[in-house]
């Protein structure tokens, strides 16, 4: 089983998906955060079975995306991925460029109601 091949295209659906909802900011997070949950998940799954493992950059790119609450949750919840370093310390890299790129979005394109 690949899990890898099925990570972008899901990712790329989900973007579309929340382009077409009445709220796309905040479906846009919470689809990511729920697929980036589903795949530490799945690559824990997979980490059992000996089967393909999904690529740390994969799961460092869903968290940049905005995934990385779903990530956390993961890797609490499937006690996956939470010593292995240096993905630790990508990860908390990752999550500092996530929030930072929310807070210069927001800062230089306000949202006005």
């Amino acid at each position: 089983m690949n899990l890898n091949r099925f990570c972008y295209p899901l990712l790329i659906i989900a973007a579309f998906a929340s382009m077409l909802a009445p709220h796309p900011i905040p479906t846009w997070l919470l689809l990511a955060n729920v697929l980036t949950l589903l795949i530490y998940g799945g690559d824990k799954l997979a980490a059992r079975r000996a089967w393909r493992r999904v690529p740390e950059s994969t799961l460092l790119a869903f968290g940049v995306v905005g995934g990385w609450p779903g990530a956390i949750v993961g890797q609490q919840l499937f006690r996956h991925k939470t010593q292995k370093q240096p993905f630790k310390t990508y990860f908390i890299i990752s999550v500092i460029v996530s929030v930072a790129a929310m807070a210069a979005a927001y800062t230089f394109y306000p949202f006005t109601a």
